[in-house]
């Protein structure tokens, strides 16, 4: 039996968790869920999990929960002293961390150093952190399994393969809502237009992220972390179909790929149980029905996000932060109607060129600079 922890439980990635949880109850078991503030979803979560602890982020979030689950022995925490309390639990074997933001890097620190695996699907952790969290890994001889399907793909194409032979990095992608849009074609698309992504089921702000291709660079920098690569060994491919999750060139010229249905079933079940792989419910790809895979260079002038995404991991230090913190903060606005589509990218551009990056961050120079951004971006007209 393994004791799971999971931050981000109301999510999609989490609730995908739950229905995997669900196919082996004999082999996971929920030791403790994590949330912002849906009380409701958790409570039902918590009442067909039994967890032992709830940790919820938003204070008033932690009181409805703990009324609400008076009449069971279910402890519920709250604020980032509770996520990290959950994340180090003395029981716990392996913490999924699906949560949403640079929120998921204390808890990520912390569970680490008390020596929990790690299922990581919060991206921000390793875009902003990755020079913090990969010796943290190899100090404290814990694993670190992605979940986000791209990065899923590369670790199995690596598999069984020497590292050092690896060429380059074929980062595939949907390409968005937007694909094929020319920039004056996506003045005036609105959130509705940019929330119809046309493979995957994700949060609302992830499908944001794809429209802008802002979430493909943040995956081309934690693929970096994740898999020891500079800039120029990760190439974004646009395969429309999504049916290549990610490919793996090596010296030779051999390309190692792994394929499947959009399903993030298969990548969480990878990082939960790693070797193996168990059947999961799902469908597979039936290759006489999708005739053809097709492939695409992205638009970079068009879509801004990207290119600005290559910038700043090249530049490193805090300036992955400042992109990330900025897109953050722009998407928010979107989201709220307060800015245009491609405004995004404008606000990130801007942020940017307005910071000085800290060669070698420490977390509280991390977050300061977060703060920062949200601060510069606040007081844009």
């Amino acid at each position: 039996m393994k004791n799971l922890v999971l931050l981000g439980s109301t999510g999609s990635i989490g609730t995908q968790t739950l229905e995997i949880v669900d196919e082996y109850p004999e082999e996971l078991h929920v030791l403790a869920l994590a949330a912002n503030r849906s009380a409701e979803k958790v409570e039902a979560q918590a009442r067909k999990y039994a967890p032992k602890a709830i940790a919820m982020f938003d204070e008033s979030a932690a009181k409805d929960l703990a009324t609400r689950l008076s009449d069971t022995d279910i402890r519920v925490l709250s604020g980032m002293d509770g996520l990290i309390e959950v994340c180090t639990m003395e029981e716990a074997d392996v913490v999924l961390t699906a949560v949403v933001g640079m929120i998921g890097i204390r808890p990520t620190i912390e569970a680490i150093k008390a020596g929990k695996d790690i299922a990581l699907a919060n991206k921000e952790t390793l875009v902003t952190a990755g020079h913090l969290i990969m010796p943290l890994v190899k100090e404290h001889g814990v694993s670190l399994l992605p979940v986000d399907s791209e990065h899923s793909a590369i670790f199995q194409s690596l598999h069984g393969n020497p590292k050092k032979r690896m060429d380059k990095i074929l980062l595939t992608c949907s390409g968005g809502p937007f694909r094929g849009k020319k920039k004056e074609e996506l003045a005036g698309k609105t959130k509705e237009d940019a929330l119809k992504h046309p493979n995957w089921d994700m949060g609302a702000k992830i499908t944001i992220d794809s429209a802008t291709l802002v979430n493909k660079g943040l995956e081309v920098m934690e693929a970096g972390w994740l898999f020891d690569a500079t800039p120029d060994q990760i190439q974004v491919v646009v395969h429309p179909q999504s049916i290549i999750h990610s490919m793996v060139q090596y010296t030779d010229h051999a390309i190692m790929a792994e394929l499947g249905t959009p399903d993030m079933k298969l990548p969480i079940a990878y990082a939960l149980f790693y070797p193996d792989r168990r059947p999961i419910a799902g469908e597979n790809v039936d290759f006489f029905s999708l005739g053809q895979m097709t492939f695409e260079k992205p638009d970079i002038d068009t879509f801004e996000g990207l290119k600005l995404a290559y910038e700043a991991f090249r530049k490193g230090g805090s300036m992955p932060t400042v992109f990330n913190a900025a897109n953050e903060r722009a998407v928010s606005l979107f989201l709220k109607d307060k800015i245009h589509f491609l405004e995004i990218a404008e606000i990130i551009g801007e942020t940017m060129a307005k910071h000085s990056v800290i060669a070698d961050p420490s977390l509280d120079e991390i977050l300061a600079t977060e703060a920062w951004c949200y601060e510069e971006i606040d007081k844009r007209k």
